[in-house]
């Protein structure tokens, strides 16, 4: 545990190097670097990690570390490159701690922060196939990837991204608001037309956008019940479309 006097040093020291870090310039000084090294001694440590489950547990333990760092940026940066925030987004979308990487993620979107090279994509695709695959592979629940997953669509919705990444958030927004979080079917009768005419066309999108996404008898079947219920299936998707999908 930290002292509240050590917190109270970081939180100062984290708040000056935000402040001071003009957009797009590498943020720098003694205390990033303190940050800096501590960073690549816990990724190092990962490294040495085999399992992918206990990688994830190291993460909850480390990211605490970070809080007053990310803290500090979130409430004074000025948008300076920095690899500690967006390292540690992504450890939280890891760890499952989705709130706050959607809170960090907003941050680096507006400040155009890019992603360390090791993750060899954009910080807009990597939040794309972050956040859809958690929900497509049960580690989000529905209620969570409808408060989440229409912010994500919204906040990378001008960014380039592979079409098949984003089919998958499309998916798994679709998913979400029927409540199908596996591979069975759900009860659609049981689902309100309004909200199977949304999911529709999010699963009518998601195949627009990548044939082999998964969603035809998903389609097939909501058109079903649009249809028995009679109600219209063309529906526009309340959350904005993608405007850099290539």
């Amino acid at each position: 545990m930290r002292s509240p006097a050590l917190a109270a040093r970081e939180r100062t020291q984290a708040r000056l190097a935000a402040a001071s870090s003009p957009f797009g310039v590498p943020v720098v000084g003694d205390a990033h670097n303190l940050m800096l090294a501590q960073l690549v001694e816990h990724r190092r440590a990962l490294k040495d990690i085999q399992s992918v489950e206990r990688k994830i547990e190291a993460k909850r333990l480390f990211l605490p570390i970070y809080d007053a760092w990310v803290d500090a940026t979130l409430a004074h940066g000025k948008g300076g490159q920095d690899p500690i925030i967006t390292t540690v987004l992504i450890w939280h979308i890891d760890a499952g701690n989705y709130a706050r990487a959607l809170q960090i993620a907003r941050y680096a979107v507006q400040h155009s922060l890019e992603l360390p090279d090791q993750y060899e994509r954009s910080l807009a695709v990597a939040l794309i196939d972050e956040f859809g695959a958690a929900y497509l592979t049960g580690k989000m629940t529905p209620d969570q990837a409808l408060q989440i997953l229409a912010d994500v669509l919204q906040l990378t919705s001008e960014h380039d991204a592979p079409d098949q990444a984003r089919a998958k958030l499309h998916k798994a927004i679709g998913y979400a608001l029927i409540g199908k979080t596996g591979p069975g079917d759900v009860e659609l009768d049981k689902v309100a037309p309004a909200i199977a005419a949304q999911a529709l066309q999010h699963c009518r999108r998601a195949l627009e956008l990548f044939e082999q996404v998964g969603t035809k008898k998903d389609i097939e079947r909501l058109e079903r019940r649009l249809k028995n219920a009679g109600e219209p299936s063309a529906v526009p998707v309340r959350t904005p479309e993608p405007g850099g999908s290539g």
